[in-house]
């Protein structure tokens, strides 16, 4: 067992009270990146930090450090920890901001203690990590990580006609420091789970040690609009049944395979969206994912193919646009095996996982070995006001954290 433990009054406090932050009337949670939600979350954030004695660095796309440092260390690259705290829109209170306030209170707790890291230890939260008002989602991180250019990020228009870099002046999150201005030692990552593996199995840990590939797509369908009534079946031209084509397709493609591929139609409009118009157009997103990388290949090609098949046998015109495609991840081994060790020691079971979902540290293990630890979701709910994960369990994945933090800081 570790001699230290995290102060979990703090964290739960912390937690909750962000939770608060950025309630509509109705009693909704939403903080979409850079809007004035966002900007008291983030003033939060900031206030702990400072009060917590760090150095707070906030660069050019709006990520937010809070540095522990001090003479005896302050030439080595930091250890890593963070996440995000943007939200989707009715959100629930854990997802992102867990791992931002666990890796403050790791910092606190190291230095209550009086400990001596041989690196110097930061916490991170990323811009835009979900990616509901700009695209694409977790763009703090892929900043920092050289994945996109920060004036290419900056003028990047949101869903609201709003341009990301003025933004981030007006809430004052626009900093002078260039993304990566500091390379990592190593990231670590604590987020919860997002699924229902953990709670099912009853295992209290996931080491994280892959995370899957994802491909996003739009794809435009054009046919011909026409009276509902008069137009015999025959003699359609109907964007709207082409469309329910695709989806059925990918539907039995993925429920028919032995693979842990992924795919879903989230988004879908027609027009003229019309009761009694034959829809003249259908538009609609495809996210595929697959931990390997080759299988997400053949799965984008059998999409193209069929698309193209589709669009000679109906006599239609099927156009594709690449919305966001990320690569799978395979996390560092080493931090994955510390992540079990740390579990073992605290007298807790583990498991070596996938992430289905894209997180910050697919982008950070660009430039530093990184992993993930995931904590269970109560029914596997994510997205969702009722995402849940118990007391016991956000402070039992908060202290493995803090080792594997103590242990990546001591090398």
């Amino acid at each position: 067992m570790s001699a230290l433990s995290i102060n979990a009054e703090r964290l739960l406090n912390r937690i909750r009270a962000l939770g608060e932050i950025g309630r509509d009337s109705d009693g909704r949670l939403t903080r979409l990146a850079a809007s004035d939600a966002d900007k008291a979350g983030r003033d939060r954030l900031v206030q702990w930090l400072r009060e917590a004695e760090l150095e707070v660095v906030v660069d050019r796309i709006g990520n937010i450090f809070g540095i522990w440092r001090d003479a005896g260390n302050a030439e080595n690259a930091p250890v890593l920890v963070g996440s995000h705290i943007d939200t989707v829109i009715d959100a629930g209170i854990y997802d992102g901001c867990y791992g931002v306030l666990s890796g403050l209170e790791v910092i606190q707790t190291l230095r209550e203690a009086g400990t001596a890291p041989a690196h110097p230890i930061a916490v991170a939260a990323f811009t835009n990590e979900e990616g509901v008002r700009y695209a694409p989602d977790m763009m703090g991180s892929l900043v920092y990580a050289g994945g996109l250019s920060v004036d290419q990020a900056l003028a990047t228009v949101g869903t609201d006609g709003s341009v990301l870099g003025e933004e981030l002046r007006r809430i004052g999150y626009a900093g002078a420091d260039g993304p990566g201005f500091s390379k990592p030692h190593a990231y670590v990552e604590l987020h919860v789970e997002q699924g229902p593996v953990l709670e099912r199995e009853g295992v209290p840990i996931g080491a994280v040690e892959n995370l899957q590939g994802i491909s996003w797509q739009r794809v435009t369908i054009e046919g011909v609009a026409n009276h509902a009534g008069t137009t015999p079946m025959s003699m359609r031209s109907d964007a709207g049944h082409a469309a329910a084509r695709v989806i059925a397709f990918l539907y039995d493609r993925a429920m028919t395979s032995n693979t842990p591929t992924v795919a879903t139609v989230g988004c879908i409009a027609f027009e003229p969206n019309a009761i009694n118009v034959i829809p003249s157009r259908a538009t609609f997103t495809v996210d595929l994912r697959d931990p390997d990388a080759e299988r997400l290949r053949a799965e984008e090609a059998a999409l193209a193919s069929y698309l193209h098949d589709l669009a000679a046998a109906e006599d239609m015109t099927i156009a594709t646009e690449r919305l966001a495609r990320f690569e799978p991840v395979t996390f560092d081994a080493r931090i994955v095996g510390l992540i079990e060790e740390a579990a073992t020691m605290r007298g807790l079971a583990s498991k070596r996982m996938t992430s289905g979902a894209g997180h910050d540290a697919q982008m950070v293990a660009r430039v530093a070995p990184a992993a993930m630890i995931f904590v269970p979701s109560v029914g596997g709910i994510s997205h969702n006001p009722r995402e849940y994960t118990t007391d016991g369990d956000l402070v039992a994945g908060a202290n493995v954290l803090l080792d594997v933090v103590q242990r990546l800081a001591a090398d």
